[in-house]
């Protein structure tokens, strides 16, 4: 675990392409190691981080990672576990649906034991339909010796430019959690995706982004106008396609992951 002077250690499920843990990163914590099941979200990782330890594969399997190996040596374990079960374009199965990784990844606490758990999904798992189980995975992490709150986080709270709401869950061991705090909203208009991105696509060539205005072709302040005036529309996910990727497990349903005990 980290010390006074040291890092905090990290080890993340379901990492994707690793935006939480860039997150992570800029807020001083180091990875012991990611799981991530997509290739290409691997590959991204490797690509960007060489350095850090992926495991490519089911998370749920043990021959790839073992949870044991990690006891007590983890202050953090964090996760955006896979949103089906609860998604509202989805047909909101919750702990019945063989998709939902969210029970097995609170029972690893007890075998991991970390100083604390950080998971996060859609907002659909606030819905009072899934009161139960949500109050089931509070009494479990209450019976391994963790304090737990839940809340949704709008990301364009703070300072992202999508309206991204998202269902955090922290838990804590009572001594830590008696210092934690929410992060506050910003006070001022999130950034537009324009003002965001134009930098970045300007300085690739894209066209979208008024790049080529290396070669002359396009009108700078035009395109950085209509980037950041353009409204962007939402599209309308088909029936259990919003905010769904990939599984973080092939298994996922099949025995014990599923279950909260």
């Amino acid at each position: 675990m980290g010390d006074a002077g040291g890092p905090f250690k990290v080890l993340e499920i379901c990492a994707g392409a690793g935006g939480q843990a860039l997150g992570l990163e800029r807020a001083g914590f180091e990875h012991d190691l990611l799981v991530e099941l997509d290739e290409n979200a691997v590959a991204t990782l490797r690509h960007n981080r060489p350095h850090w330890k992926v495991a490519c594969g089911d998370v749920a399997d043990r021959s790839l990672w073992d949870p044991r190996d990690y006891a007590g040596e983890i202050d953090l374990l964090a996760g955006g576990v896979p949103c089906p079960p609860f998604t509202i374009a989805g047909k909101q199965l919750g702990a019945t649906d063989e998709r939902d990784l969210f029970a097995w990844a609170v029972e690893q606490i007890e075998i991991i034991k970390p100083r604390a758990l950080l998971l996060e999904n859609v907002r659909g798992m606030s819905m009072p339909r899934f009161a139960g189980y949500r109050q089931h995975v509070l009494d479990r992490l209450r019976e391994f010796g963790y304090a737990a709150e839940w809340r949704i986080l709008q990301a364009s709270h703070y300072g992202v430019p999508q309206l991204r709401p998202r269902f955090v869950l922290i838990a804590m061991r009572p001594d830590d959690f008696a210092f934690f705090h929410w992060p506050t909203p910003a006070t001022h208009a999130p950034p537009t995706v324009g003002k965001v991105l134009f930098p970045l696509m300007s300085a690739n060539g894209w066209q979208g982004g008024g790049g080529l205005g290396r070669e002359g072709q396009y009108d700078r302040t035009d395109h950085r106008r209509r980037l950041e005036e353009a409204r962007w529309r939402r599209s309308r996910a088909q029936p259990g396609e919003e905010d769904v990727g990939r599984n973080g497990s092939r298994r996922v349903g099949r025995g014990g992951p599923r279950s909260l005990g």
